[in-house]
């Protein structure tokens, strides 16, 4: 199941950690430089994490220690070949939403075999999960990810640098798919799998399942 990720934000208490991807509490303190005068106070901060004891640098509200930007970590049950895109794209979006959606595109491109489909084409597989009566909600989710990302490879009306928000969105689409299409299956089959047998045998005997 995906944790909740809580992005780090400047001066806030708790968020998931950069370093260490714990979410834990924030200790908060301003960096001065001596001058003739004494200490004097600058836009540098820095936080120490209470898991990890290690520390962040901030430069007038935005983290520039370590660079990776407030995006979700991938989901735990991400397919992995999966994920160094989805990593790598982690790592590139503070400089390029539109590098970083090109990257999750091609990740989520890479996904669709693990769903069922040949990963060839992200708009004839979507079509094709449609007609085996995928969800909407998810349907909305993959075309999401697809629209966008085709931006970042040809760029259209979304221009991803401008409007980064758009791209950002893509981590939580992809990590929602994968909760979806992934994980709440290998769930459901676990908890089935634990019925004694002679309630499957029935269950398969009246579905007509029987082998």
């Amino acid at each position: 199941m995906r944790q909740k990720y809580y992005p780090p934000i400047f001066l806030e208490k708790k968020f998931n950690c950069p370093l260490c991807n714990v979410f834990a509490q924030q200790y908060w303190f301003p960096l001065k430089i001596e001058g003739p005068t004494g200490y004097q106070h600058t836009a540098f901060y820095a936080s120490k994490c209470f898991h990890c004891s290690e520390y962040t640098f901030w430069y007038d509200g935005k983290m520039i220690v370590p660079s990776v930007v407030r995006v979700e970590l991938p989901h735990p049950d991400m397919p992995a070949d999966c994920l160094p895109e989805f990593n790598e794209a982690r790592d590139v979006f503070a400089k390029s939403p539109r590098a970083a959606a090109a990257l999750l595109r091609l990740s989520l491109q890479k996904l669709m075999p693990h769903l069922g489909e040949s990963g060839t084409n992200i708009n004839d597989d979507i079509k094709s999960l449609v007609s085996k009566g995928l969800p909407v909600v998810v349907q909305q989710a993959l075309d999401y990810c697809r629209v966008v990302g085709n931006n970042a490879v040809h760029p259209g009306e979304i221009i991803l640098n401008d409007t980064p928000k758009v791209a950002e969105k893509l981590f939580e689409m992809i990590n929602f798919i994968v909760e979806d299409r992934i994980t709440r299956p290998m769930e459901i089959k676990a908890l089935y799998d634990s019925l004694p047998e002679k309630d499957r045998k029935n269950i398969e005997k009246r579905n007509g399942t029987t082998t």
